[in-house]
């Protein structure tokens, strides 16, 4: 899989296109000029979704109505032109001139992304860490987007029931109304759920199995996925155990007002040499395990498909030191089409004999929108340290 190209119409400040070689890439400009702008357009295109963005609406240029990104995709022999228009409030998918659901669009283009943000995987919330499983699962089977997306149309009209629940007070009466208006949503949870936890579980074993984790350093990174119904019953029968949770804690949830069991409460352990990384692992630590499953989930669908999905660091120098840097691309040399953006100059130098070296200023590639852009570049003092090897 070869991006060849992307162009980009009222998308953020972008403008132009950008040419991609099969191997490594470095995007360098100085910072707000648009360089991780452009890993972004990559990432929308390839996932429809963006690591920066809440709202895709928010990539619209100013005074825009809509923004439009296309690519060229060659996968063997066969070129593909992908197309995404996205509005205030839609977004079409085009696959060769011809409209695509999301879910057929899905795998023409696909990407892996290490960002800032994504080290919220490590250091945050559960619900971090099951969006970064769930994204790998969408990359190896994207008909689950259709089962994410039943859970969570089920869960938050369960929840609206109980939240009206808890509002109208605990008589007799109301609770028996109740019990029977959540009974459909639950038998939907049940249906979806019981999907997303084999589905997450097994997608678990197989980063596990590529797990490299030893590659940045001495700690042992281990991996384990951490179910909210474990020691609840036999989770080898997970349908049967979340059923009776959902039986046992109805009236509770509708007390509570909100729903109390499913996978939308379940997490994904990391440890290194036994310890939580999120706790204990240093910032550096962090960072590696971050890349350590990353690189697990492209092996993971290298052994899928037998092709590597693109691989994209945004900001790499101020994300990775400079023996973590060489050591990934070390690795990544001969394996995915790698995107990497800079803002420094030397960086991009560095790498000039084994990668294409796109410069940006003011949102476009291949040279300087005016003299200051390049009188800026120049004489930025981010530009000055040299990058040695």
């Amino acid at each position: 899989m070869h991006l060849l190209r992307i162009e980009a119409h009222q998308f953020r400040n972008l403008s132009g296109s950008v040419e991609f070689s099969p191997g490594l890439n470095v995007i360098v400009g100085a910072n707000a000029q648009g360089k991780s702008n452009w890993l972004e357009a990559v990432y929308i295109l390839s996932t429809s979704k963006s690591f920066r963005a809440t709202h895709l609406r928010d990539v619209i240029a100013h005074e825009s109505n809509e923004a439009i990104l296309r690519g060229a995709v060659l996968q063997g022999n066969l070129t593909k032109e992908l197309q995404l228009l996205i509005s205030e409030s839609t977004k079409q998918t085009l696959v060769n001139g011809k409209r695509e659901p999301v879910t057929s669009y899905l795998g023409n283009l696909d990407a892996i992304a290490f960002t800032a943000d994504d080290l919220a995987v490590i250091r945050g919330a559960p619900d971090a860490r099951r969006r970064f499983l769930d994204r790998g699962v969408i990359g190896i089977h994207p008909s689950y987007l259709g089962t994410l997306a039943g859970y969570n149309r089920a869960l938050k009209q369960k929840n609206r029931l109980l939240k009206d629940a808890a509002e109208a007070g605990q008589t007799l009466g109301k609770t028996k109304e109740y019990e029977s208006l959540v009974a459909p949503w639950n038998d939907q949870l049940l249906t979806y759920g019981s999907e997303i936890h084999s589905r997450r579980t097994a997608y678990v074993e197989q980063l596990r199995d590529e797990l490299q984790p030893r590659l940045f350093g001495h700690e042992r990174i281990e991996i384990r996925y951490a179910s909210a119904l474990e020691g609840k019953g036999d989770l080898s029968d997970y349908r049967r155990v979340f059923q009776e949770r959902l039986m046992f804690h109805l009236r509770n949830e509708l007390a509570a007002g909100h729903s109390l069991v499913g996978p939308h409460r379940d997490d994904l352990g990391i440890v290194a040499d036994g310890h939580d990384l999120a706790r204990f692992g240093s910032s550096g630590q962090q960072r590696s395990a971050l890349l350590l499953l990353d690189l697990a989930q492209m092996l993971v669908y290298h052994k899928t498909f037998e092709e590597y999905p693109l691989f994209l660091v945004d900001d790499v120098d101020a994300e990775l030191d400079r023996k973590r840097i060489e050591t990934l691309l070390d690795y990544l040399e001969d394996k995915p089409q790698t995107i990497v953006s800079t803002s420094k100059r030397s960086i991009g130098e560095h790498y000039r004999g084994r990668a294409r070296v796109i410069f940006i200023a003011s949102g476009r590639a291949d040279g300087f929108a005016s003299e200051d852009d390049q009188a800026a570049f120049h004489s930025s003092e981010e530009y000055l340290p040299a990058y040695e090897s």
